[in-house]
């Protein structure tokens, strides 16, 4: 049976291509026509540039709608389909309703659910009851979700879930786009992965290069370390993530934690690099030990760790800080050298060399000793006075007790100036000593306890008023009193306190990242595409 009703406005009234029988049935369809396909075909309608085919079909000429029965089946140009058991077509609004067993495909894209509206107005299919939709990348659902036929996007909210052979996603709102893979999260959204785990409020994640941009709380778990920031980034294929403004990196492993404003990880080499307000914490015991310079680099495996911190690098201990201009410090043999203009202060005491290494003991992971080579000079202020304490040497030898410096050993050259009192407080004169080996003890406090001289000690006590002033300092004497570090919040240079958190200026749009998706690939492939243009020019 063909037939066309004639109505006004043909064009947009629903029309029969083919039925088997027609039957009415007025107490049951009031109004309407029952089409039933034959043993040649189903029941066929068409309607403004799509087909519906199903085992039954009610038609109400009057109200253009139409109800299909029994193995729907819809298709819409070359690429839209769907399957059902039950649809409800009205062709002035232009809007289907598909119940049981739903499935809509377009291209390589299904989407399954037990209800789906769909609007031929706005090409948009949405369902409120859980969905699933599979392309050759991923499976999504979640509890209500929207389809866009024209931009071949998902929206989608309520437990939604995206599960990939190599990561799964879940999330509260999330938009997903299938020509790029690309999915766009806007609320509390959690992505694991083989060894990643990422979670933020704000981003998006292009699921075939796992690789990905996130705002908003976020937080990268990777490499055995934990990376937050304002806005950070993923990059799975390069074993890489980095981050911008207020960057924390929190290493449990090696009890070790680094801040700034711009850090990077990079898992294949083992490293990680921050700068800009640089800072390295590590902890030992109770008392941290705070390292600092304009860029710092960490490299190496677990025990085996080198940091770099320079320029104008710098630490602070509660009972130890020092400058200089870069930090070498070795985790395998315990050693850390400052090199270039050194200084470092402990207790009272101010020690200078032309490089200074502090070695730290394996098991205990405390302080073990220092040792300054060539110009060696420790100067303390005189408490009662106006002057310096100085010692000097060589070499310089220290000794560490609970991360307390306790001993001090003068080796080669060794002077001394030193401010000596009565038990009544009163100067008596200035000590100026010379020997091949001085010894310092030094108090819990790391004061200057005493004082011993060793092998053939000559020199003399010189009353205040017979020694000229300018005979009162060594030569190489500089006071840096005025650089110490007070509190680890001080650490920082002027310059460098000056430095504040770069604009974040929000996620770009899903079209912005695609086009420069798509402008990266082809720059890729043109300099891919290089090295063969040369040598077809050498063999020319």
């Amino acid at each position: 049976l063909h037939t066309t009703f004639a109505q006004e406005n043909p064009s947009k009234k629903i029309e029969i291509v083919y039925a088997g029988t027609l039957t009415i049935d007025n107490d049951k369809y009031p109004g309407a026509t029952i089409f039933n396909s034959d043993q040649e075909r189903k029941v066929q309608f068409r309607h403004q540039g799509m087909d519906i085919w199903c085992d039954v079909a009610v038609l109400y000429q009057k109200t253009n709608q139409v109800k299909a029965f029994g193995e729907v089946f819809i298709q819409q140009g070359d690429s839209l389909k769907m399957n059902s058991e039950f649809i409800e077509y009205n062709g002035d609004t232009k809007v289907a309703i598909a119940k049981e067993n739903v499935k809509l495909r377009n291209e390589k894209m299904t989407l399954e659910t037990q209800e789906l509206f769909f609007d031929r107005n706005t090409q948009e299919a949405y369902y409120n009851n859980f969905g699933k939709i599979t392309d050759p990348d991923n499976e999504l659902t979640s509890k209500t979700g929207k389809y866009y036929a024209t931009t071949k996007k998902n929206q989608f909210t309520n437990s939604v879930k995206i599960v990939n052979k190599d990561f799964t996603v879940q999330s509260q709102v999330l938009d997903y786009y299938h020509n790029s893979g690309n999915a766009y999260f806007y609320g509390k959204t959690t992505i694991a992965g083989a060894d990643y785990k990422v979670y933020c409020e704000r981003g998006y994640y292009d699921t075939r290069r796992e690789q990905g941009y996130f705002m908003k709380n976020a937080k990268i778990e990777y490499d055995q370390k934990t990376l937050v920031g304002d806005s950070l980034y993923f990059d799975k294929r390069r074993q890489f993530a980095s981050g911008s403004n207020n960057i924390f990196i929190s290493d449990t492993i090696n009890k070790t934690f680094v801040k700034g404003h711009y850090g990077e990880i990079h898992k294949a080499k083992d490293s990680m690099f921050i700068t800009k307000k640089a800072l390295i914490i590590s902890l030992v015991e109770k008392d941290s030990l705070y390292m600092h310079g304009k860029r710092i680099l960490v490299t190496g495996k677990n025990k085996h760790r080198i940091i770099r911190a320079y320029p104008d690098a710098r630490i602070f201990k509660s009972d130890m800080q020092a400058k200089c201009d870069s930090i070498h410090s070795n985790e395998a043999n315990g050693l850390t050298q400052l090199v270039g203009k050194p200084v470092a202060w402990t207790g009272e005491s101010q020690m200078t060399g032309d490089n200074i290494h502090l070695i730290a003991n394996l098991k205990t992971e405390q302080l073990d000793s220092l040792k300054v080579f060539q110009n060696a000079l420790v100067i303390e202020k005189d408490t009662l006075g106006s002057g310096y304490n100085q010692v000097k040497g060589k070499f310089l030898y220290g000794k560490f007790k609970n991360n307390a410096l306790r001993q001090i050993d003068f080796l080669q050259n060794t002077e001394s100036i030193y401010y000596v009192y009565n038990d009544t407080k009163e100067l008596i004169g200035i000590n100026k000593l010379s020997c091949s080996h001085i010894k310092l003890y030094l108090d819990k406090d790391q004061q200057i306890l005493q004082t011993v001289f060793i092998t053939q000690p000559s020199g003399n006590l010189y009353p205040e008023d017979k020694l000229h002033i300018n005979d009162r300092k060594f030569k190489e004497f500089v006071w840096r009193g005025d650089e110490r570090i007070p509190t680890k919040e001080a650490i920082f240079s002027e310059e460098e306190k000056q430095l504040k958190p770069k604009e974040i200026k929000g996620m770009k749009t899903p079209e912005e990242i695609d086009e420069a998706e798509n402008a990266l690939s082809k720059s890729t492939q043109k300099t891919e595409s290089l090295p063969v243009q040369n040598s077809l020019k050498k063999e020319k």
